[in-house]
């Protein structure tokens, strides 16, 4: 199995929590270089997790010829900017979520990497999970019948002040932070893009919206709803992850689920005719399961699991929801 020789900009919390053990995990990854604002903190990465290579700067990341694909978990303001040199430099993109700050600027992005011939995908890593996959095949296999109601949840603890999720200026707030989960999950139940967006949210002293209620309405008639929340108990890492999706058949609801987790998760199908049975899906960590995913794709051609459409579609409906919460 060939190798992917892989660069990181930057030494973000979300790689040092959860993506470098899916790097590190990933059979067709190979560490190759990582680069801070620093030197002294990119050689510091550089040996936590044996890197081979360490920059100073961005720039001299992307300049290294030898780096084929680069992961962005730089904060939101920043993956535009970066996301666009590095498709410059002939490099993949593995872009932390949400890819940018408007659907046009998605577009933008994966123009820019058409013209360079290269792959840009969107880093939803539970997208990738065998769950989500699980519960797509119940739907399609109509164990529920037709779906007239979905909702999702995701509620996290609040952070002090100087955290960039709590700063307008660095798009923070529940909606970019949180709600970009709930509304991917939804769009990829449903499939498709809602007729009608309404939104509410209370916000922070600094402007940040600290929660938020989006309900959705299709032209079929089906509803969903989701909530997105930093409202609990400050910087002690509490999490409220669910969902339900009810049917002319039956429903679905979540048991042990978390967007991300990994482990034997499981949910609760109800039927009209009887069923009623609790399903566990084993399930791999999911930022291991994106990283072989997009290195497949560089190296045999395979198919973005996290779609343009999907990615753009899902930007869209933000924008239509921040449009709404004026924001």
């Amino acid at each position: 199995m060939r190798k992917v020789k892989w660069g990181v900009l930057g030494t973000a919390y979300i790689f040092e929590r959860d993506t470098a053990e899916g790097m590190k995990q990933a059979e067709n990854c190979e560490l190759y270089a990582i680069a801070g604002r620093s030197r002294e903190k990119a050689d510091a990465f550089k040996e936590k997790y044996s890197f081979q290579k360490a920059y100073g700067s961005y720039e001299e990341l992307l300049a290294d010829p030898d780096v084929e694909a680069v992961y962005i978990p730089l904060p939101n303001t920043m993956h535009y900017e970066w996301t666009l040199k590095a498709l410059k430099a002939k490099k993949h993109v593995l872009c932390e979520k949400p890819l940018a700050p408007t659907a046009q600027e998605a577009q933008k992005m994966y123009e820019t990497a058409k013209e360079n011939g290269v792959y840009l995908m969107e880093a939803f890593a539970y997208q990738h999970s065998p769950y989500i996959a699980a519960l797509c095949n119940e739907i399609k296999k109509g164990v529920i019948g037709e779906i007239r109601y979905i909702e999702s949840a995701l509620i996290t603890s609040d952070y002090v002040p100087g955290n960039i999720r709590m700063r307008r200026e660095t798009l923070g707030g529940c909606t970019y932070d949180l709600g970009v989960y709930c509304c991917s999950l939804i769009l990829r139940i449903l499939g498709r893009e809602p007729e009608k967006v309404q939104a509410v949210s209370t916000f922070s002293p600094e402007g940040i919206d600290l929660y938020t209620t989006v309900l959705m309405e299709y032209e079929n008639g089906a509803k969903a709803n989701f909530v997105c929340g930093m409202v609990l108990a400050t910087e002690k890492n509490a999490c409220l992850d669910r969902f339900q999706i009810h049917g002319t058949l039956g429903s679905i609801e979540s048991v042990k689920f978390g967007f991300n987790a990994p482990g034997e998760l499981s949910y609760h199908i109800r039927t009209f005719d009887g069923l009623d049975e609790v399903r566990i899906v084993s399930t791999p960590q999911n930022y291991r399961l994106e990283v072989e995913q997009m290195g497949r794709c560089i190296t045999e051609n395979e198919a973005p699991a996290v779609s343009e459409e999907f990615s753009i579609v899902n930007a869209r409906v933000i924008d239509r929801v921040l449009q709404e919460i004026n924001y």
